[in-house]
């Protein structure tokens, strides 16, 4: 059974950081593309990061660029994505989402990933 649990949401303050994980079981991570959504309230789900593989090509959203980075521990089945300088506007309950998606040519849709995590919440104070 395919598991993912995402980890290490909290409130920070704006400007602040934070870095999230997202703990695979019954599959090897390192065999599938990765990405990050985020849903804020009242507002549909948003591609925030994917990590290809085995490559490691990276693709952000452009509300993202410069602050968040995305990667990967193949000895943990994890990945993760740091963000920094995080704003209000980057709350939401953060998922990430694996599958056949190879995360070539930007994040895609969610309709695209397989398997999803129960999400992490980021709470960001002005």
């Amino acid at each position: 059974q395919v598991q993912l649990v995402e980890s290490g949401g909290g409130l920070v303050q704006s400007g602040g950081s934070l870095r999230l994980s997202c703990a695979a079981s019954g599959l090897i991570l390192d065999n599938y593309a990765v990405a990050w959504f985020r849903q804020a309230p009242e507002k549909e789900r948003e591609g925030v990061s994917c990590i290809s593989s085995p490559d490691e090509n990276t693709s952000y959203d452009d509300s993202v660029k410069g602050r968040f980075t995305i990667s990967r521990d193949n000895a943990k089945n994890t990945v993760y994505l740091q963000m920094n300088n995080l704003q209000p506007e980057d709350a939401g309950l953060y998922y990430c989402a694996t599958g056949l998606y190879l995360c070539l040519a930007g994040i895609g849709l969610e309709e695209a990933y397989d398997y999803w995590g129960q999400g992490t919440q980021v709470t960001v104070s002005p």
